[in-house]
């Protein structure tokens, strides 16, 4: 059964998606129109094993579902405001030095 995540909880998610350059890419390549696995992984030039691993990422934070399509499945956004939002963090302004990256960024991964 689904539910909805509480607000803090769906940031996180977000977060957590956001936080690997491939899931964006695929969430980006989503927002566009839903797609099939293996469509995707010669799109993004990674394995399928890899998109595998990262899509299952994105099923688990809530933000892609899957469609039965025959013998093959899709994917596509679990919201279509999930593409609005991506659109938006896209094009904020983020104030960032280009010479710089987060004082902790070697240790916690980040930037």
């Amino acid at each position: 059964m689904l539910t909805v995540a509480p607000d803090i909880e769906v940031l996180v998610r977000f977060g957590r998606a956001l936080a690997d350059p491939i899931r964006c890419r695929i969430l980006l390549a989503l927002r566009e129109s839903p797609a099939h696995p293996a469509d995707l992984a010669e799109a993004l030039g990674v394995s399928r094993t890899r998109l595998s691993n990262h899509l299952a990422c994105l099923r688990d934070c809530g933000l892609v579902v899957t469609i039965p399509d025959g013998r093959r499945t899709r994917y596509e956004l679990a919201d279509a405001r999930l593409g609005h939002a991506l659109d938006d963090l896209r094009t904020a302004v983020v104030a960032v030095e280009s010479d710089r990256t987060c004082a902790e960024a070697d240790e916690k991964g980040c930037c």
